[in-house]
């Protein structure tokens, strides 16, 4: 007897079960770099309707970890899927290269010898440290499946670059909204630097709280009296609160809001004015009675009378303030001009001296009474002892809050006035090309954020929106080394800051010959156009200032330096996209960039991302020691499963990541990979060219499956134009595990193994399967580059290179798919099924029957379900997969346990058992040719035999 399961047509295909792809990904890239694959997708896209990601620049200071890994990958989601959905989509990669990240990278690692080294010459061990990391970093992005022009990254340092940092400097400038001015900016004493709101991170922090008594200066107490009858000839004082007592040394005031009600207390035989309603708290807190008013005073009734500082021989001013709050404290802000912006603003309304004796590195000048010498943290118990000395400090105890602290290196800042140069954004002005109609820069932010931008999430809007409604104006310049210097120069003879146009267009143009770290090397006069006087004295020597501009300032001009330079890019992009800090960094400073240099913003969209926390919601780290690096991950499970967990979730808010959810993404790969695999293999004698059936023509159950198809393929390019992967994943995964691998694969093995090669039925299936392996290898391409293109290489047919260059299907092609009325009536038939195999599976578990395909169907019902089910009737052992159904009127009296469904009895199947398809038919074949076979498999071979 012939060994009938020779004859049957099991898949077969070299496409591997097992994917490896640690192994495998680095061959595919190998093949990408040799074949050009990015150069190839931009030659096929050529004089396509453009679509611009611009890249927001990582910083080149050291090897990428999964944050960027994420930030990276969702970027390529939308330039992969933007090309294949038929745009121009270049991707031109950033790197942003200058600023405090790296220069603390470079003092430790020459530590001793900068001592020795110029300017320039530190500046020249940055550049090197950072091209370092753009070759390690580019490679770590080219692992990830990330397709861009990594020959020609966009760079901040390289020299045009500069220049045009510098030119859009420039256009600030005559608008007039550069100034240079004395005042309070967050300061880095430990980096010794300006920062910018960008750079400020608030962290948990324990500060000293304490509540310290000004007393009445002696020349305002008739005024008082006159003011207040009810004071007269009483010993008065103010109570303060603050945290920070290192800045008791600069108090030039004490605040009341000018419509609270303060009453004034005797307390040990003082009168001591607080506000009224934070009585019962301060009483409870210092541990002294608060309890019968005096007098009750508006705040505005004790402005310009004097107080006398509790350390120091001279007058504090009561001021007004609408800053002043009922939150906490008691109603009077002790008022430091040089340590707080509130403070700043009422000091020069009051004209107080804006006092700030600080040094960079956070230590009191040695000429400050008490404290001269001693860094401002460390002089806090000093100047508590000192005001317990003098019977000014009622209380004190520590007190946890968030506090600014330095993005960087996460230290505490402190709010220091010193000589800074600003951007205005509350100064008139009409914009360049000015769209918005704002009357400020502010105004005009606003007016963009309102209606030039979409924001994705949409909350994403407010978040911006607030940021620029309530920031002060942009501190840019930076006492560091490493950067763009600030083109000014002052004056020899009378000491003026100039900043001219003119001489910032001279100082580009040598930025764009020479680098701008020339400003550190060549002569000055290199610099100064032809003409510059001082505008205050006429001078005409000058040296140059030694200021760099803030990093966000450099990174903001980058639609400057790169959109609109590269031509293969269009300003303004279309889309931004970062992590939800960037809406006070990148975005923020392009947003301001943008409207100072051209009048609009310079991105249609802005798409932000949440951070990776763990499973449970924690903050993932390094130093927490429960951070998963990227290249573990590669390693382990191939660069596929990491980009694939990244689709898996809503990136808009936190992302979860542990070892378990990884696991997760491994499978859900495999399952995929799997099924897609058994559609390929059994494709491996179908040729589109001539095996390609009409869709009129086509099985109906195929027609069902390429309609269900179309309508995914359909919400999957749907959901990519609104960026959203997890749709994607989601689509990808149900389709491919629910209707491929339990249904529709599952129902057409007897079909694609048993009959003809080339029968009608079988071609049918092997149609639909090419067209959905074909089509979704396209529309998971930009999740699974790596996957896809392999997959790519194992289709059969004629096609590109590689599915990167192909589009996805078009509408067009899957439009006349949709078949909503099939879909509908398979619904139905799929709700039989569902009854049908809840009835096998408990006689299969007691082992009455083996496989289904011993089971006999019975179904029994009015006779609308017979007339519906006789339409099907020669599918439905397919469907079921048994081999005989039988349909009967429904008993009189008997009702389905399912009144809208037929009634389902299971019985044995009659007759013989076929040795090749395994159903049981009436009779099978005893001629020694065709011995234990059906009449089916009979033709089925005959047709094979006889070609």
């Amino acid at each position: 007897m012939p060994e009938w399961k020779d004859t049957v047509n099991l898949p077969r295909t070299d496409f591997p079960m097992k994917a490896n792809l640690p192994t495998s990904e680095p061959q595919t890239l190998a093949r990408w770099a040799a074949m050009d694959l990015y150069g190839k997708i931009e030659a096929r896209r050529k004089g396509e309707k453009k679509f611009v990601l611009h890249d927001g620049p990582p910083y080149a200071n050291g090897n990428i970890h999964m944050g960027t890994a994420l930030n990276k990958v969702l970027k390529d989601f939308v330039v992969k899927s933007r090309s294949m959905a038929g745009y121009d989509s270049p991707y031109e990669p950033g790197y942003d290269c200058h600023g405090l990240p790296i220069e603390l990278q470079v003092d430790r690692e020459l530590g001793p010898k900068k001592r020795d080294m110029s300017v320039a010459e530190f500046c020249r061990a940055c550049r090197a440290y950072a091209q370092r990391f753009i070759g390690a970093m580019t490679a770590q992005f080219q692992r990830l499946g990330i397709l861009g022009n990594w020959a020609d990254p966009y760079l901040t340092m390289d020299f045009r670059y500069q220049a045009a940092i510098a030119r859009a400097l420039g256009k600030f400038v005559e608008q007039g909204l550069v100034y240079k001015g004395k005042k309070p900016v967050h300061w880095c004493i430990h980096c010794r630097t300006a920062l910018a709101e960008a750079e400020v991170e608030y962290e948990d922090h324990t500060s000293p709280s304490i509540y310290v008594e000004f007393r009445l200066a002696r020349d305002s107490v008739g005024e008082l009296a006159a003011r207040i009858p009810q004071l007269k000839g009483r010993d008065v004082s103010v109570l303060i609160w603050t945290t920070t007592p290192w800045t008791i040394p600069s108090n030039m005031a004490v605040a009341f809001h000018p419509e609270f009600d303060y009453a004034a207390y005797d307390v040990e035989g003082r009168a001591v004015i607080i506000a009224e309603a934070l009585a019962p708290a301060v009483s409870q807190v210092v541990g002294r009675a608060f309890d019968r008013p005096l007098a009750r005073i508006k705040g505005d009734q004790l402005e310009g009378l004097r107080f006398e500082h509790p350390l120091y021989d001279r007058a504090s001013l009561a001021v007004l303030g609408d800053y002043v709050t009922l939150d906490a404290g008691t109603g009077v802000v002790h008022t430091a001009p040089g340590h707080g912006a509130d403070d700043f603003n009422t000091g020069v309304k009051y004209g107080l001296e804006i006092y700030a004796p600080i040094g960079p590195a956070g230590h009191f000048l040695d000429s400050v009474e008490l404290v001269g010498g001693l860094r401002v943290f460390d002089a806090n118990p000093k100047i508590e002892q000192a005001l317990k000395e003098r019977g000014r400090l009622w209380h004190r105890e520590p007190f946890a809050h968030q506090y600014p602290h330095c993005w960087r290196c996460h230290n505490p800042v402190i709010f220091l006035a010193t000589s800074q140069w600003f951007i205005a954004l509350d100064k008139a002005v009409r914009l360049k090309a000015d769209t918005t109609g704002g009357a400020t820069l502010r105004r005009a932010a606003l007016e963009a954020i309102d209606r030039q931008v979409e924001w994705i999430p949409a909350w994403g809007h407010d978040r911006m929106h607030n940021m620029v409604a309530n920031r002060p104006d942009w501190c840019i310049s930076r006492q560091r080394a490493w950067g763009v210097p600030i083109p000014a120069v002052d004056c020899t003879a009378c000491g003026e800051a100039i900043l001219t146009p003119a001489l910032i267009e001279q100082t580009a143009s040598v930025f764009e010959k020479y680098g701008a770290d020339a400003w550190y090397e060549r002569p000055t006069s290199d610099f100064i156009p032809p003409g510059l006087s001082c505008p205050k004295c006429g001078g005409t020597t000058f040296e140059r200032e030694m200021n760099i501009l803030d990093v966000w300032f450099d990174s903001g001009s980058s639609h400057e330096a790169v959109l609109s330079v590269r031509p293969e890019l269009t300003w303004p992009a279309d889309v931004y996209l970062e992590g939800s800090d960037q809406h006070r960094g990148w975005f923020q400073s392009s947003l301001l960039v943008g409207l100072g240099t051209r009048g609009r913003p310079p991105f249609h969209q802005v798409v932000t991302h949440g951070f990776i926390v763990t499973e449970d919601g924690r903050k993932m780290s390094k130093s927490l020691g429960n951070s998963i690096e990227p290249e573990e991950v590669i390693k382990e499970s191939g660069a596929d499963t990491l980009r694939l967990w990244v689709s898996m979730g809503d990136y808009t808010q936190e992302i979860r990541l542990s070892k378990e959810i990884l696991a997760r993404a491994v499978e859900a790969y495999r399952k995929i990979r799997n099924t897609l695999r058994y559609l390929i293999a059994n494709l491996y004698d179908f040729n589109p060219a001539v095996d390609v059936i009409d869709r009129r023509q086509l099985e109906e159950v195929d027609r069902l499956m390429l309609a269900k198809y179309a309508d995914l393929a359909r919400r999957i390019a749907r959901a990519y134009i609104e960026y959203d992967y997890a749709t994607v994943f989601q689509a990808v995964n149900t389709f491919t595990t629910v209707d491929l691998s339990a249904f529709y694969n599952d129902i057409s093995k007897d079909r694609l193994y048993t009959l003809a090669p080339r029968s009608h039925e079988r071609r049918s299936a092997q149609t639909a399967m090419y067209l959905m392996a074909d089509g979704l290898t396209r529309l998971m391409a930009p999740i699974l580059p790596f996957t896809a293109d392999e997959l790519w290489r194992f289709l059969p047919g004629a096609r590109e290179e590689s599915v990167h260059i192909g589009v996805f299907p078009a509408d067009a092609e899957l439009a006349p798919m949709i078949d909503r009325d099939l879909v509908d009536r398979w619904t139905r038939l799929m709700e039989v099924r569902e009854d049908v195999i809840a009835q096998i599976e408990p006689l299969r578990k007691k082992k009455e029957i083996g496989s289904s395909l011993q089971a006999r169907v019975v179904l029994s019902g009015t006779k609308a379900d017979l007339a519906f089910l006789e339409r099907h009737a020669r599918v439905l052992p397919m469907l079921f997969i048994v081999s005989e159904v039988e349909l009967r009127p429904t008993p009189n009296g008997v009702v389905a346990p399912n009144a809208v469904r037929p009634r389902v009895a299971i019985e044995r199947a009659k007759g013989v058992k076929c040795l090749r398809c395994w159903r049981y038919v009436p009779a099978v074949s005893k001629d020694p040719a065709w011995e234990g076979l059906c009449e089916r498999c009979q033709e089925a071979l005959a047709e094979t035999v006889n070609g």
